[in-house]
């Protein structure tokens, strides 16, 4: 079955997630993250990547990036196969550190571009380990700052400095809906994600619904990480309607 393409960003802006296999962790010491950021700013510069945030967890990677010249499949491949062969190396072990491809969202409002920077910030905190002020593996502690690789320029007219960024990032963010790393994505994780998103009670109701109504309710489930099998199996609608929806 080949794969789906990929939907482009009339923006250029992109919320990427990368993944370790199985759960695999990926990051052992602060040695893998540093090489994880090292290897991240050599191929952002190669391929004209901007990278406007990034929050590197145990064991998946966030990233918002802006790309104006279509080569995120190129970064991510190069990015992955190069820490993969370290990370390999290192740690002694063999076969696939990432799982699948990559994940992509294209962020094509103002709206979501602040509220995917703030989530994305804000993943130490949601996931109990600390601030996100404090949390070393993140682009927070460089925003604004000229001698990073990150660039904050999309937010500055807007978030001035650190004070006014942990203010905004610490408020919630209301009426968007996220990709979000999830372990083990079963089916009955994918019937609560349809219940509690679409406040529907089961997914073949969305087979009742008008066209545009039912289009935009799988965007909503393909957002929050349902893959397209699922939608298909849990909701009785046709691939290829999943797919172009």
């Amino acid at each position: 079955m080949p794969r789906t393409a990929r939907h482009s960003s009339r923006t250029g802006f992109l919320h990427l997630i990368m993944r370790g296999i199985s759960r695999q962790v990926l990051f052992e010491d602060r040695s893998d993250y540093q090489k994880y950021l090292a290897v991240l700013r050599r191929y952002a510069e190669e391929t004209h990547i901007k990278i406007c945030a990034y929050c590197l967890m145990e064991n998946h990677v966030h990233l918002l990036i802006h790309d104006g010249q279509n080569q995120t499949s190129l970064f991510a491949k190069k990015v992955g196969v190069s820490y993969s062969i370290y990370f390999n190396k290192k740690h002694d072990r063999g076969g696939h550190l990432f799982q699948d491809r990559y994940l992509s969202e294209a962020v094509e409002s103002e709206a979501y571009l602040f509220a995917a920077f703030r989530y994305i910030l804000n993943n130490p905190a949601k996931a109990g380990i600390c601030p996100a002020s404090e949390y070393e593996w993140s682009s927070y502690r460089s925003f604004g700052e000229n001698s990073g690789f990150v660039d904050s320029t999309p937010f500055l007219g807007r978030i001035r400095n650190k004070d006014e960024l942990k203010l905004f990032v610490s408020a919630e963010s209301r009426g968007m809906v996220f990709m979000e790393y999830q372990g083990k994505r079963t089916d009955d994780w994918a019937r609560e994600q349809i219940r509690e998103l679409l406040k529907i009670p089961y997914g073949t109701y969305l087979q009742q619904l008008p066209r545009e109504e039912r289009n935009a309710s799988i965007r909503i489930l393909k957002q929050a990480g349902l893959s397209i099998r699922q939608i298909e199996r849990l909701t009785g609608i046709g691939r290829n309607i999943v797919q172009k929806a």
